[in-house]
This record gives structure tokens, C-alpha cells and sequence, in this order.
């Protein structure tokens, strides 16, 4: 059993497939990146400074003591947080398909295997051996 599952995991599949999740998680941290610290100042810009990753309704604001140590924290829709993440949703489907689109190019396309040369009808070969034989 140990030896069927060593033979499973060492296929090529499943290692695609964990280089594929490993390199999914490090190109989300860098589209993350690419959405809070490039393009949200960009639109924050535009918008005439408006940051959405601090765009929320608070539901119900948070309890502080004497101290001025939260007791209760408040709860609140972040919907900024929601809007970045559809910003990341929608620069990683292009992305995606750029790749898919720029892959369809690279690859090459299947060519038809070149037919073979037809040679003359069982008829034909006939008509030739009989041709021959008269001429004898």
C-alpha cells in the first residue's frame, strides 16, 4: 500500500497539481499587492481620496472602558475590503486569460498527418496486367 501511494504522489499529476497550488498562493500575494499598493491609491486618487479597504457600515460601535481598551469590538460591514477583493477577482481573470489566450498561440496546431499517395485501384492494376499480357 505504501508502494502504491509513493507511485501515486510521485506521478506527474499530483506534482503538477501542488506546484500549481503553491504557485496559485504566491501569485495571489502578488496581485494582493498589486491591488492595495498600486492600483487603490490609483483609484483613491480619482475619487477624490477615498481609501475603500477603510469603507465600512458599523453595525454596532465598540465598547470601551475606563482604560480605552476595547471590551466589545464593533461590528461592521467592511464592504471597502469586499470592493478590493472584486478589483483582485477581476485582474486575475484577465490575467488568466491573457495566459490561456497567449497559450492558445504558442501552441501549435495539430497538422493533419499528410495522406498517403494513393497508388492505383485493385481496377486499374487490372486493366494494366491485362494491357500487358495482350501485348505478349
Amino acid at each position: 500500500m505504501l508502494k502504491e501511494f509513493r507511485n501515486f504522489i510521485m506521478t506527474g499529476n499530483v506534482i503538477d497539481l501542488a506546484v500549481a497550488v503553491l504557485l496559485a498562493g504566491a501569485v495571489g500575494l502578488v496581485v494582493n499587492g498589486f491591488v492595495n499598493d498600486i492600483m487603490m491609491p490609483i483609484v483613491g486618487f480619482f475619487t477624490g481620496g477615498v481609501d475603500f479597504s477603510d469603507m465600512k457600515v458599523v453595525l454596532s460601535a465598540a465598547v470601551l472602558d475606563a482604560d480605552g481598551k476595547v471590551t466589545t469590538p464593533e461590528s461592521a460591514i467592511r464592504y471597502g475590503a469586499w470592493v478590493n477583493t472584486l478589483i483582485n477577482l477581476v485582474i486575475v481573470g484577465f490575467v488568466l486569460f491573457m495566459i490561456v489566450k497567449a497559450y492558445g498561440k504558442v501552441r501549435k496546431k495539430a497538422e493533419p498527418a499528410p495522406e498517403a499517395p494513393k497508388g492505383p485501384t485493385q481496377e486499374e492494376l487490372l486493366a494494366e496486367i491485362r494491357d500487358l499480357l495482350k501485348n505478349k
